[in-house]
């Protein structure tokens, strides 16, 4: 039987968890997620364990932070003014907003923490610093 290797496009069905058993993403219900492997389209960890595989085969694979979304960096949070924050913007923690940069840049950022005199943003990824666990199913070598 044929592996996947380097260069192929390949589509997989997934289903994302963290540690603690949370679903944070699945191809459960929808077309298999298509790629080439090795191109660098989906996470350095998933896309390393894909090579190899065999069409119909199904593994478990865990990826750690670094070869996921990288580690949470304390440097992309940001402590703004909570005045500075129009009142119909929701405060709610986790609530995900887009800043502007000073040139002109849009940035997703999140709201990680809300006190009387402050909101501190977030830039990192939702799931940077998480290590991550995938069911994997290799559907097809296109």
């Amino acid at each position: 039987m044929t592996q996947a290797q380097t260069g192929d496009k390949v589509r997989i069905h997934y289903t994302g968890t963290l540690d603690d058993g949370s679903t944070f993403d699945s191809s459960e219900g929808r077309d298999p997620l298509e790629f080439t492997v090795g191109s660098g389209e989906i996470i350095p960890g998933l896309d390393n364990e894909i090579a190899g595989m065999e069409v119909g085969e199904k593994k478990s694979v865990k990826v750690d932070a670094t070869e996921a979304y990288g580690p949470h960096d304390p440097n992309r949070t940001q402590a703004v003014p909570r005045e500075t924050v129009p009142d119909h913007i929701p405060l709610d923690i986790g609530t995900q907003l887009q800043m502007q940069t000073p040139d002109g840049q849009a940035v997703a950022v999140s709201v990680a923490e809300v006190t009387e005199n402050e909101v501190v943003l977030d830039a990192n990824h939702p799931l940077a610093g998480k290590d991550l666990n995938f069911a994997v199913e290799l559907v097809e070598i296109v």
